[in-house]
C-alpha cells in the first residue's frame, strides 16, 4: 500500500528513522543499561524491535502495560515505575513467570506490593519533580520496611522530569547534577544494584544512573525536537484537507485534538512547509499558507507536540519506508 492510500488521520512511523534512533541511543546506553519506557509508544511490536536490538528490560507506566508486555513474552525484567495500591494484577503476572519490579514510596505502597505478590521493589525518591517519590532522607527507612515484609529491594529510582525539557542545556546539566546528588544520597542508604532514572532530554547528561528510562527518543516530538538532540522525528500524522476558504486564506484538515497530544503545545505542520497552524479543535486543524492555496483532498503531515498521549489516542501505527506502507503495529498497550 502507498502511504497516500491510508485513511486519515493516520499515525505514521518512519522505520528508517526509528532504527537510526535505536542505534544512536544504543551507542551510549547498550543492553540493559537502557530500560526503554513503553509509555512513549505502547506497542509490543515496537518493543520486540528493541528487544531484538539488545534491550530486553523495559519500563512501564501502567499495570496494563506490564500485563501486555508479559503476555507478549517480553517479561524478562519489567519495572512499573509508578506506585499502586492494588498489586494483585502484577502478582498474577509474576505467578506466570515474569520478573516484575514496582516503585514504592510509602508504607502503604510497600504493603500493597507485598500483599499483591510482587517480590521486588525500587524505592522511588523525589529528586525535584513535584510528583511521586519519598524524601531522600526517608529512603533508607522505607528500604528496611520493605525488606522486613519479605520484599527484595533492588535499589532506587528518581526521575528528573522537571529538567528533561529545559531548552537551556547548561541549566539542564546543572539541574541534573543537583537532582542526582539526592538520588545518590538515597542509594547510599538503600543499597542494591539499580539506580534508575533519566529520560530522553538528559540521555547524555545523566551519568549517575545505572539504567536510563528513556522512551520518547524512539519517535520524538516537537517538544524534544527543540533541544537539539541527535534523534530524528520518526512519528507523524497524515491528514487530509477537507475544507478550504480561499477568500479568508485558510484550509481545514482532519487532524484535531482527538488525534494529537497537545499538553506540550501545538503540533507543527511540516508538509506543506509553508503552512502556518492557526488552531486545533476536536476533529479539525485549521492552517493558512503564505500566498498559496490548498485543495480539498490534499495531504498534510503533522509532527505532534507530545508523543506519548498522541500515540495513546490511536489503535495502530502505520509503518512506512519512503512512501510505502510496510507494516501495521497495533497500539496494544493502551488503557489502564
Amino acid at each position: 500500500m502507498h502511504v497516500d492510500e491510508l485513511a486519515t488521520p493516520a499515525l505514521i512511523v518512519d522505520l528508517d528513522r526509528l532504527d537510526a534512533n535505536i542505534a544512536t541511543m544504543a551507542q551510549r546506553w547498550p543492553g540493559t543499561t537502557l530500560r526503554p519506557h513503553v509509555k512513549a509508544f505502547k506497542s509490543t511490536a515496537l518493543a520486540r524491535r528493541l528487544a531484538a536490538a539488545g534491550h530486553p528490560a523495559f519500563c512501564c507506566a501502567t499495570v496494563r502495560e506490564v500485563e501486555g508486555m508479559a503476555a507478549a513474552g517480553l517479561d524478562a525484567d519489567l519495572l512499573l515505575a509508578n506506585e499502586v495500591l492494588d498489586a494483585r494484577r502484577l502478582g498474577a503476572v509474576v505467578d506466570r513467570g515474569a520478573r516484575v519490579t514496582v516503585a514504592v514510596d510509602s508504607p502503604e505502597t510497600i504493603a500493597a506490593a507485598a500483599a499483591g505478590g510482587v517480590a521486588e521493589v525500587l524505592i522511588d525518591v523525589n529528586v525535584g519533580l513535584p510528583r511521586c517519590g519519598c524524601p531522600p532522607d526517608q529512603a533508607g527507612r522505607l528500604a528496611e520496611l520493605a525488606s522486613a515484609q519479605g520484599l527484595r529491594v533492588r535499589g532506587v529510582m528518581g526521575y528528573e522530569g522537571h529538567l528533561v525539557g529545559l531548552e537551556d542545556r547548561a541549566a539542564r546539566q546543572s539541574g541534573v547534577a543537583e537532582s542526582m546528588a539526592l538520588l545518590v544520597e538515597a542509594h547510599a542508604a538503600v543499597g542494591g544494584d539499580v539506580v534508575s532514572g533519566g529520560g530522553t532530554g538528559t540521555w547524555d547528561l545523566n551519568t549517575w544512573v545505572t539504567e536510563l528510562q528513556a522512551g520518547s527518543y524512539l519517535l520524538m516530538d516537537t517538544a524534544y525536537g527543540a533541544l537539539g538532540l541527535p534523534f530524528q522525528p520518526a512519528l507523524s500524522l497524515a491528514g487530509t484537507v477537507i475544507s478550504v476558504n480561499p477568500a479568508a486564506g485558510y484550509a481545514v484538515a482532519d487532524v484535531g485534538l482527538k488525534a494529537l497530544g497537545m499538553d506540550h503545545g501545538n503540533p507543527t505542520v511540516v508538509d506543506p512547509a509553508d503552512a502556518k497552524l492557526w488552531f486545533c479543535s476536536d476533529e479539525h486543524l485549521t492552517f493558512g499558507r503564505r500566498g498559496a492555496t490548498s485543495t480539498v483532498g490534499d495531504r498534510i503531515w503533522v509532527h505532534p507536540g507530545h508523543v506519548d498521549p498522541t500515540v495513546a489516542y490511536h489503535e495502530r501505527m502505520m509503518v512506512v519506508q519512503g512512501d510505502e506502507v510496510v507494516d501495521s503495529w497495533p497500539v496494544d498497550l493502551r488503557n489502564w
